[in-house]
């Protein structure tokens, strides 16, 4: 896992935050894998929300693809 992509990664996520605190919950990263994938666990009242898959892959997925190129897609763990 590079560290410079995981910085980028975890910048594109800090923005993100305030959105998801707002509603109640968190996203973390838990790992960057050799293929471009990001493997992120949703937290809080976005691990059960039903519209968690819509801001993952509307919100966040396409923000990181956009921002960081050598992202391929977002797993949730």
């Amino acid at each position: 896992m590079s560290a410079e992509i995981v910085t980028r990664i975890e910048d594109v996520l800090d923005n993100i935050r305030p959105a998801l605190h707002a509603d109640g919950g968190d996203v973390e990263l838990v790992e960057f894998d050799q293929e471009g994938f990001v493997h992120l666990q949703m937290m809080g009242s976005c691990g059960g929300c039903p519209l968690s898959t819509a801001t993952l892959t509307l919100g966040i997925e396409a923000e990181l693809r956009r921002t960081v190129p050598e992202v391929e897609g977002v797993i949730t763990v």
